[in-house]
């Protein structure tokens, strides 16, 4: 008599289904068996994983919000110019442009001992990059890196990558 390759599945949910196993080894499929027994079946496990990307979206969203309201206060507080952009990467930018400053002042005055007009100088500079996307692609540089990033941006004399910009 051969091993049987259809399996009646009791899940874990209480749900009950019909496995074909025959694509196992005769050997593993009671194994198989006994652990799918011991999961969701397939559309309780659908429903919980979108329930959990939808309280992950639910979550994100909320810390966004939280975040883009403590940048636009920031931004007010030390007269940061609006950004230019489109409407979702202006509110990236801001962030951006937040955390950067606020991990360069961090490393530059605080553990580094820059003197505060030269911070001031740094600041100055920060408020003529109004396009969103140069903050944008600055997030991962170093703290340390602002200054000589902010005097690229602002060399004049440089040519572009791309002239049609």
């Amino acid at each position: 008599m051969a091993v049987k390759k259809v399996w009646q599945i009791t899940h874990s949910c209480g749900h009950e289904t019909e496995r074909d196993l025959g694509d196992r080894p005769a050997d593993r499929r009671a194994g198989f068996a006994q652990w799918l027994a011991k999961q969701e079946c397939t559309d309780c496990w659908r429903a919980a994983k979108a329930g959990d990307e939808a309280e992950k979206a639910a979550w994100l969203e909320a810390k966004r919000t939280a975040e883009n309201a403590e940048s636009e206060a920031w931004s007010e507080q030390f007269r940061m110019p609006p950004l230019e952009g489109t409407e979702k990467g202006i509110a990236w930018g801001v962030r951006c442009r937040h955390q950067i400053l606020a991990a360069a002042y961090t490393a530059l005055v605080l553990d580094s001992g820059t003197p505060e007009s030269e911070w001031e100088r740094i600041e100055d500079q920060a408020r003529t990059i109004t396009r969103a996307g140069w903050w944008i692609d600055q997030r991962a540089s170093e703290p340390g890196d602002l200054a000589e990033l902010l005097e690229a941006a602002l060399d004049t004399d440089r040519p572009t990558e791309n002239p049609f910009v």
